[in-house]
């Protein structure tokens, strides 16, 4: 993914790209606004990450498949 910003005009990209001259790049604007999390949010986002990866490190994991068959109640 590449982020660039406008400036004076045309669309500058945040960092240098390898890619060919004269690729075409579809564009979309991001509202840096929408989803923004707090950073109580944040942490909590975090830590619920770190809980799952150790559930997966403990084994405590089921196939996508299974668990959709659950969900369905099958």
């Amino acid at each position: 993914m590449f982020r660039a910003r406008v400036q004076g005009g045309k669309l500058v990209l945040d960092e240098p790209t390898e890619l060919p001259e004269g690729t075409n790049v579809q564009l979309v604007v991001v509202d840096d606004d929408a989803g923004e999390l707090s950073p109580e949010e944040r942490a909590a986002v975090e830590a619920s990450l770190d809980r799952s990866l150790d559930q997966v490190d403990r084994g405590e994991v089921i196939p996508a498949a299974e668990a959709l068959r659950r969900a369905r109640g099958e």
